[in-house]
């Protein structure tokens, strides 16, 4: 039986022998990958690899500095660095100086130049004189040797010794030049090596723990060198091409607080953005940890500021507040101001809470609590201001307020939720109020510092709530089927907010809030954006800074997502008004004074003498909420249009309580909330039947959207 072996096709043959060739240089690259990763992620390996580079960079940076010195001794070098750094800095008399002494050193080697040039024409004529010289002397003391010893061939014995020690030196000279050419470069390297060492010229990676030097100097070559190894070319360029060192690109570096200041103008071709962008590079080159290089931008075009801390100094405590240390402290709401921590100089940063509204947000256990806190107990030693709180933690950070606030409400669930939400439409309603009352009153600069202390309706009203984003992302709903959260037309709590935002402060009515975490679902951007005061603790990304103080202090260098989690607790990174900063400056980094709980309780004891005796509230009493919109159809009927002043009899007569202060610009904007306004009939304002019925309808698709 024959068998035939069938041979494949060429191609079939060549196929898996070309795949399997192409494959095993990838395979090798792979495998020397893994090996390399895992040798690197050897500490044996890295300790290996600093000792390596430590002591080449030891012996590279050792011949630089001998060569340097050699050089600066042969040539008048030394004396141009000092006249180019002399004419930097302005000294134009130690410019002076420094060129009289260049002139004198080159005269001086001038004439040593000259005087060899003389010595290289008398020097035949001199060694033949000392020849001749030396033998008269050696042929004289060998006369008076052989006269004296009465033998004449003493007279060549001084010769003779001296040629003796003349072969001696050569033999000695012979045995030694061998081990010595061979020992010499040794001897160089261990030279260089010893300067090296000496200087520390390896990197800082690379030195030995003591030897690293974290806390180096500001100076002006640091901070030259620094910006010009941020690995950025057009500004390597322009610094190397700078006959003066780069000098004018620095202001004078000042002193400030617990570290220096200055400003750094760039060269053309070179933005703002990518020095932000190389902050951590930076604040290595500088010896410094990232934290502790902050860069912002003065109104001055192309020129970043720089303030760096000295090494460590962050990391220390400011210090108690001036609320637990001075027990005659008081407060005024007008012209008063909170001592609320110290600026990163070290200078203290009071902050005005007149009339406004804050927001202070950051990643959970930051100090947001407490930050928030210590602006409230400093203001409740003005007795003439009174507080609605709602604490949506309920762990008891407020507890200390009961008996000083008017309605204290403690918890997380929705209930408290609810409790809350009634709060702040109390706070919208007292509002409304008092904005009939200013305009009765025909007061012409608002509600001012003697009306406030004077008239009892128009006291400061400060409204907190504390981790407001549970009432943000609550999603129950109240008996008319508006849910309390949401950021939507129908969030009972939202547009409660966004009310008092509008109008509040005008009459003395603010809401401060704390919240977590910010995001367009848990803090509402028409909401944040209402504030006067915007903090930040830590967060995690750029874009929740954004939220939390705007693009433009973040654009201008507002870094709250920079900061240390855990380890820069109550560190706020401020934008608004009501706090100090610089002309230009876009925000202010706020380390607040630490209040404890004990301490809190102290002040707050002395806040409850100043006043006549609070009877705090813990659950408002909750009335059905008024349906303005209902109300409204109601008064209208069935009449195609009514004029305004009408319309507001009408609806006085049905509910005076709520309606008794109402004109026709609180009409118009009940009107303005569902996108319609009165319109006019004879010249006279009237409210039209189509609408309040368009107005209804647009409710009543929101109210469904929302279940």
């Amino acid at each position: 039986m024959t068998v035939h072996l069938i041979k494949p096709p060429q191609d079939a043959q060549d196929a898996p022998a070309s795949e399997a060739s192409s494959t095993r240089p990838e395979r090798r690259r792979a495998r020397y990958r893994r090996i390399a990763k895992a040798a690197l992620a050897d500490e044996r390996v890295r300790t290996a690899g600093r000792l390596a580079v430590r002591h080449s960079s030891y012996m590279i940076g050792g011949t630089k500095i001998a060569a340097r010195r050699i050089w600066d001794g042969r040539t008048a070098s030394r004396y141009e660095r000092m006249i180019r750094a002399a004419e930097a800095a302005g000294l134009m008399d130690e410019v002076k100086e420094w060129e009289q002494r260049a002139a004198a050193y080159r005269s001086a080697r001038h004439t040593r130049r000259m005087q060899m040039l003389q010595a290289a024409v008398q020097l035949p004529k001199a060694l033949g004189l000392a020849l001749v010289s030396g033998f008269g002397v050696l042929m004289l003391l060998g006369i008076l040797l052989a006269w004296g010893t009465g033998d004449p061939h003493a007279v060549l014995a001084p010769a003779e010794i001296v040629v003796e020690l003349v072969r001696w030196v050569a033999l000695i000279g012979g045995i030694v030049w061998g081990p010595f050419l061979l020992a010499a470069p040794w001897i160089g390297l261990a030279a260089v090596w010893t300067i090296g060492q000496q200087r520390h010229t390896a990197p800082q990676w690379a030195l030995p723990v003591q030897a690293r030097d974290l806390g180096a100097a500001i100076t002006p070559s640091l901070v030259v060198v620094a910006f010009r190894d941020l690995g950025i070319s057009p500004l390597r360029k322009a610094i190397d091409a700078m006959s003066d060192g780069a000098a004018a690109l620095l202001s004078p570096i000042k002193i400030a607080g617990c570290g220096v200041e200055l400003d750094v103008h760039l060269p053309s071709g070179v933005s703002t953005e990518e020095i932000q962008a190389r902050r951590r590079k930076l604040a290595e080159n500088l010896n410094r940890h990232e934290h502790e290089v902050f860069i912002t931008i003065p109104p001055s075009p192309r020129t970043v500021r720089l303030w760096i801390a000295d090494s460590g100094a962050l990391d220390e405590p400011i210090g108690p507040s001036p609320l637990v240390l001075d027990d005659e402290m008081t407060a005024d709401y007008y012209t008063g101001a909170a001592p609320w921590g110290q600026n990163l100089r070290g200078d203290a940063v009071p902050v005005s809470v007149k009339q406004r509204h804050i927001l202070l947000t950051g990643l959970s256990n930051q100090g947001k609590t407490a930050s928030l806190r210590a602006l409230a107990i400093w203001l409740a030693l003005d007795p003439t201001v009174d507080f609605y709180i709602a604490d949506l933690k309920g762990v008891g950070d407020w507890r200390g307020f009961d008996g000083l606030a008017q309605l204290l409400i403690q918890g997380p669930t929705d209930d408290h939720v609810a409790q809350a939400t009634d709060m702040v439409e109390w706070g919208v309603d007292e509002m409304q109020t008092r904005i009939a009352l200013l305009e009765e009153s025909g007061a012409t600069d608002g509600v001012t510092r003697e009306m406030a202390r004077t008239d009892p309706r128009f006291r400061p009203i400060v409204i907190i709530v504390d981790e407001a984003q549970v009432a943000y992302g609550c999603g129950a709903k109240s008996d008319d089927g508006r849910p309390y959260g949401g950021s939507r037309a129908t969030s009972r709590y939202f547009q409660a907010v966004k009310r008092i935002h509008d109008q509040g402060r005008a009459v003395n009515v603010t809401i401060w809030e704390g919240t977590q975490d910010p995001t367009d679902e848990n803090l509402p951007k028409r909401s944040r954006e209402g504030n006067h005061i915007r903090g930040s603790l830590v967060l995690g990304t750029e874009s929740q800074a954004k939220m939390a103080l705007g693009e433009a202090p973040v654009d201008a260098g507002a870094a709250p997502h920079k900061l240390r989690r855990g380890l820069d607790k109550g560190t706020l990174v401020v934008a608004g008004e009501g706090i100090p900063m610089e002309a230009g400056q876009a925000s202010v980094t706020v380390r607040t004074h630490f209040i404890s709980g004990e301490d809190a309780l102290a002040v707050l004891e002395r806040a409850k003498q100043l006043r006549d005796g609070v009877a705090t509230i813990h659950q408002l009493e909750v009335v059905a909420p008024v349906d303005h919109l209902a109300d409204l159809a109601a008064v209208v009927g069935r009449e195609s249009r009514v004029r305004t002043t009408e319309v507001l009899h009408r609806l006085k007569t049905r509910r005076h309580d709520v309606y008794e202060h109402w004109t026709g610009a609180r009409l118009k904007a009940l009107l303005a909330e569902w996108d319609e306004e009165p319109g006019k009939l004879d010249g006279y304002p009237v409210v039209k039947l189509e609408s309040i019925e368009r107005a209804l309808e647009r409710r009543a698709e929101q109210l469904a959207e929302a279940q």
